[in-house]
């Protein structure tokens, strides 16, 4: 079925899922640690009998037990040479237990490895890795592809990316969100569901973490901005684990029917249920929403759902949506990370320093920018390779969408393969070629692009001919199955010294895209040169154009006249929120807050010792594992105390990512990305700290390990790099440890802590085991306990000593519990 034929068999209705599978496979005996795909295939009937309930119950698509089918977590069980007879035997048991009467989706999730620079896996490497897995989930006759319980929107893209290399089967996507709203890397509902309907996807969700009454404004914020089903694939409420160690839930079938209703209502068309829910929940959610036409629900007010407006545009980073139409406030695309005439920069870029780039990158988002223009196009680099850095780099350091600018074709394709959101492409063209390869690549990778109306022959000779090639433009866009809100037009500024009618011309040009629904961007510099005082010159330009419907320029943010004149101009155009924005502008300006950070001279040695710490400490904030190596030894050299530079520069550096971790303003990346820097500066300070150390100043040992039966542990990771980087010594135990080795381990090593971790509900009581094992050993080490599934309650209920939501608060908890 492909995605066309999916969506008409979504229309009007609302479509059933299956429940949950890991669940109900460990009541029937299925025991922790196994491989699940090897356990079902030598219990076939489990699996056929559940699924087949499902489908009496009324689910419409059951999931392929494939879950975890792909090479990199089928060698964590020595069955990687089996992928392709292990996946095939499912699909085919699934249709089997189906019999025809629902669609069987090949199911797909992450891999358990980190994509770089978080982890050590390529991009490149994991779209291979799901192109092998879905080829074989389509050759053994799945009906469609499901991406689910999905914690990186990147990995969500690599999967569909692969799909769409390999076949044209629908592939439905559902991600699993934290309790602030975010998945673990950040990514929020409409940037999640706004990349992966650009991209193609069929439909898009949210699936496990939380029951339905806490996926509301997930699945509200989804459907606002995305015309595809959404879905919904909640949890039977919060797990916990009863006195003979066995999960449930807190709501049974009738509670989470009721609750259902809140998302059927916020949007949701495609719901069923994840763990803990079995083929009774389905039953009732079927009987009381099965007759409901979802284009009949309406609000308290008696309005319709909302749902994505015709008219808007949007663009996304991994971590940020920004939706705009064509009366909204008027934008600035920042346009300084460009080489063309910055000599700094380019000898930076030469060199392999990015340090101009993250300022700049900082600054225009702080002065302003909503898009930041990427332009890397010069001579004595490798463009394709210094994109592809950069990009990765920005993306760290600002959540603002951007815009990709190069001539290349193969850079362009590089560029959108990785960025991991909704990009603005610069630019398509009539010049030769141009077309033919650059809208293939809007359409594939979903990017919004800048047309510019130039011919095969160059710059158009008149205002006709520049209007006749936006249309023929157009007219291609649609062929490549695009429209106009995937375009946005350059008004093509020309030099008003040479040309009187320069500024008129793109003027009219404007007000024609205005009229006839096309978004428009033009770069200001060129209309003033050669004449004196040109920001005069440009403003004057800028505040006309804005005042015929200018959508956005490529500009300078930090030129505070300009910006002020176009904030200005939207608040005479009335336009809505524009007053606030304007006083507040003002406000920060008048307060002095709006100073744009100096970039760092590579050439200028800092003077003091608090230079040098402030340097490290900035290396820390921002990630710098480029440039925090070099910047301690240099330390080091000028005779600054390795202490000092601990406890004065990486020690507050640190806390001050968690804390911004904690307010939301970091996340996974970032705050990983920080802990690898300050890492790498240990690893510099540690020999010389050693030869003053006094065994008072040594700290407890913290044995860390991801339960039996688990097998993730990026968490887990992060946690065992954190408390390293305090200062304790942290012995690693890795994923997957029976409770004996985990004990094992506290004794000979005197650990006073033991850290534990799940991911699934499915291996919480493994915790419990343990914690009940240990104290019947004598260990008196304090037990903290943390995952995705794990509450404060569960750990109170199981007699842990203490619960960490995430890797910053996991250093307080065990600092507390020993310290204070």
């Amino acid at each position: 079925m492909n995605r066309q034929e999916f969506l008409e068999f979504c229309k009007n209705r609302i479509v059933f899922l299956d429940g949950a599978t890991g669940s109900n496979l460990m009541k029937a005996g299925m025991p922790a640690g196994v491989c699940p795909e090897k356990w079902i295939l030598e219990h076939r009937q489990v699996m056929i009998d559940l699924q087949r309930a499902y489908v009496e119950a009324g689910s419409d698509i059951v999931y392929a037990p494939t879950f975890t089918g792909n090479r990199i977590k089928l060698s964590d069980y020595g069955l990687s040479d089996e992928i392709v007879s292990v996946n095939t035997q499912l699909v085919e048991l699934s249709k089997e237990a189906t019999g025809g009467k629902a669609l069987v989706a090949g199911d797909i999730t992450m891999t358990g490895r980190q994509l770089k620079p978080i982890g050590d896996l390529d991009f490149e490497e994991l779209i291979d890795v799901y192109k092998e897995q879905i080829r074989i989930l389509v050759d053994a006759g799945c009906d469609i592809l499901v991406v689910e319980t999905m914690m990186s929107l990147q990995e969500c893209r690599a999967a569909l990316i692969a799909a769409k290399e390999v076949c044209d089967i629908a592939v439905i996507v559902t991600l699993t969100f934290e309790p602030d709203g975010r998945t673990l890397f950040g990514s929020d509902p409409e940037s999640s569901a706004i990349t992966m309907e650009a991209l193609g996807a069929a439909a898009i969700g949210a699936n496990c973490s939380t029951g339905p009454d806490r996926m509301e404004d997930i699945i509200r914020k989804m459907a606002s901005v995305t015309s595809i089903p959404v879905i919904a694939k909640p949890n039977a409420g919060l797990p916990s684990v009863d006195e003979d160690g066995n999960t449930g839930y807190d709501m049974d079938e009738e509670l989470f029917t009721k609750e259902m209703k809140r998302l059927i209502d916020k949007g949701a068309t495609i719901i069923g249920g994840c763990c803990g829910t079995t083929p009774l929940f389905i039953k009732r959610i079927h009987e009381t929403y099965s007759s409901v036409d979802p284009s009949s629900i309406r609000d308290p007010e008696g309005n319709p759902i909302p749902r994505k407006m015709v008219g808007r545009r949007y663009l996304s980073s991994e971590r940020r949506a920004l939706s705009f139409d064509m009366d909204d406030l008027f934008m600035i695309v920042g346009e300084r990370i460009n080489p063309t005439g910055k000599k700094k920069l380019q000898a930076q870029l030469r060199e392999g320093s990015l340090d101009l780039v993250t300022e700049y990158a900082e600054s225009q988002e702080k002065e302003g920018a909503s898009i930041l223009d990427i332009n890397v196009g010069m001579s004595g680099i490798d463009e394709k390779e210094m994109m592809l850095t950069v990009l990765n780099e920005v993306g760290t350091i600002t959540s603002l969408p951007l815009c990709i600018d190069t001539s290349s074709a193969e850079v362009m394709e590089a560029a959108l393969r990785i960025y991991p959101g909704r990009a603005l492409m610069n630019s398509i063209s009539l010049e030769k070629g141009k077309a033919e390869k650059f809208l293939p690549l809007a359409k594939k990778y979903g990017a919004m692009f800048v047309l510019l109306p130039l011919s095969k022959e160059g710059l158009p000779k008149d205002q006709e001919e520049k209007i006749s090639n936006i249309n023929e433009l157009y007219d291609l866009a649609v062929k490549a199955g695009l429209g106009k809100e995937d375009i946005v037009v350059d008004g093509l500024v020309a030099t008003v010294g040479a040309d009187p009618k320069a500024a008129i011309n793109t003027l009219d040009t404007i007000s024609y895209c205005y009229e006839n629904g096309f978004a428009t961007i033009c770069g200001l510099s060129n209309i003033s040169f050669g004449l004196p005082e040109r920001m005069n010159v440009n403003t004057a330009f800028l505040t006309m154009a804005i005042s015929k419907g200018l959508t956005m320029a490529i500009a300078n943010p930090s030129q505070e006249m300009l910006v002020n004149a176009a904030f200005a101009s939207d608040l005479l155009k009335n336009k809505e929120g524009a007053d606030g924005r304007y006083i507040e502008r003002m406000a920060r300006y008048a307060d002095d807050t709006l100073k744009s950070p100096q970039p760092k001279d590579s050439n200028i040695a800092p003077s003091t010792g608090d230079d040098f710490l402030a340097i490290i400490k900035q290396d820390v904030l921002k990630g710098s594992k480029r440039s925090i190596e070099k910047d301690t030894s240099k330390a080091i050299e000028n005779g600054i105390e390795p202490k000092a530079i601990l406890d004065e520069a990486l020690m507050p550096a640190i806390n001050e990512v968690g804390e911004l971790f904690d307010k939301g303003k970091y996340f996974l990346p970032q705050l990983i990305s920080g802990a690898e820097a300050m890492k790498l500066s240990i690893a510099i300070l540690e020999p010389l700290l050693q030869k003053d150390k006094d065994d008072s100043e040594v700290l407890p040992t913290v044995v860390i390990a991801t339960v039996h039966g688990d097998i993730h542990d990026i968490g887990k990771n992060l946690v065992a790099l954190m408390l390293k980087n305090y200062g304790f010594n942290v012995i690693d135990l890795g994923k997957d440890v029976p409770k004996e080795e985990i004990v094992k381990a506290a004794k000979e090593n005197d650990a006073k802590v033991i850290a534990l971790s799940a991911l699934m509900t499915t291996t919480m009581k493994e915790m419990k085991n343990v914690v009940e094992y240990a104290r019947s050993q004598g260990i008196t080490a304090k037990i903290i306990i943390g995952g995705a599934v794990v509450t404060p309650d569960f750990a109170t209920e199981i007699g842990a000593d203490g619960y960490s939501a995430d890797a910053a608060e996991a250093v307080r908890v065990v600092k507390k519990l020993l310290f204070e």
